[in-house]
């Protein structure tokens, strides 16, 4: 009878979790930004129909990155769990909090465990509040680690570069559209460069307090982030936008060497037989005409 094989305990749990953030590493990041109203969510996203921003109940949210059909499990059984405290008690019960809690057991459960891999995913479940300070956003990680966040936080992707971004110019207070912009900018930096993400490719939800209907999800269309978003140029205050750039300086027609041009008095070519201007031998250099009163003078 062979012996099995034996790792410790510390060895195991540190190849579990290096194999959980490679996998998470290699998703696009998900923007949570705290504004006045409300909770933004934004992620770069090319698929339609395959969200990683939704809801949960009235005032909650969840967005995961990582592998899809690990997340969407975990989606599908908080809205169960929500539906049943909400239909068993009573719809205030049913908390970001308590949602949070359990996916915490959940995914801490399935990484101590040895009979099967951990999940290669990153959650946010969010909750609004009727005040900005009531608002709640938790972070949970692939181990089961359960973290809150104040203003904007970050998963999946280059977390450092996009955090970087965010704490030089987050603020608090941000309306809607600037906390857009934030978001999206923040999604498209890089350390080498900063790129523009098509309304397309974007998804981008919302908790907005101020909905009169007792659900506050809200999910943005393509062409409605195109009206928010408005032009947008490099993310980098120090590349120029396009539209700042100044138009080359045109030559003046002295100044253009062209040896078809009879004309060209720098090109080298044979002088002309006569001057252009007054139809006289060119015995000294033309002179350019005196200008006339009401007319703008060219060498000024």
């Amino acid at each position: 009878m062979s012996m099995p094989f034996y790792v410790s305990p510390e060895q195991l749990m540190k190849d579990r979790a290096d194999f959980a953030r490679k996998g998470i590493a290699r998703g696009r990041s998900v923007v949570v930004v705290q504004y006045a109203d409300g909770v933004l969510f934004a992620s770069e996203n090319p698929s339609q129909a395959l969200h990683k921003i939704s809801e949960i109940y009235d005032r909650i949210a969840f967005a995961a990155v990582g592998r899809y059909n690990e997340f969407e499990n975990l989606r599908i059984a908080g809205v169960r769990l929500a539906d049943m405290r909400g239909y068993a008690y009573d719809r205030r019960d049913v908390t970001g909090r308590g949602l949070a809690n359990a996916y915490a057991q959940t995914l801490g459960t399935i990484f101590s465990s040895g009979g099967e891999k951990p999940y290669e995913v990153e959650l946010f479940v969010a909750e609004v509040g009727d005040e900005a300070a009531d608002d709640q956003i938790y972070r949970l990680t692939y181990d089961g680690q359960v973290a809150d966040a104040h203003g904007f936080a970050v998963m999946g992707g280059a977390v450092d570069t996009v955090v970087e971004f965010l704490t030089s110019r987050y603020e608090e207070g941000l309306d809607l559209d600037a906390a857009l912009r934030l978001a999206v900018a923040a999604l498209g930096h890089s350390d080498t460069s900063d790129r523009v993400i098509p309304e397309s490719a974007l998804e981008v939800a919302v908790l907005d307090r101020t909905r009169v209907q007792p659900r506050k999800f809200r999910r943005f269309r393509p062409d409605e982030l195109g009206r928010r978003l408005g032009e947008r140029g490099p993310a980098s205050p120090d590349e120029p936008h396009p539209e700042d750039a100044q138009p080359p300086a045109m030559a003046s027609p002295a100044a253009i060497d062209d040896p078809a041009d009879p004309t060209d008095q720098t090109s080298g070519a044979t002088p002309p037989l006569e001057d252009p201007r007054t139809g006289e031998p060119p015995v000294a250099p033309p002179v350019a005409p005196p200008s006339q009163p009401g007319q703008d003078d060219p060498q000024r």
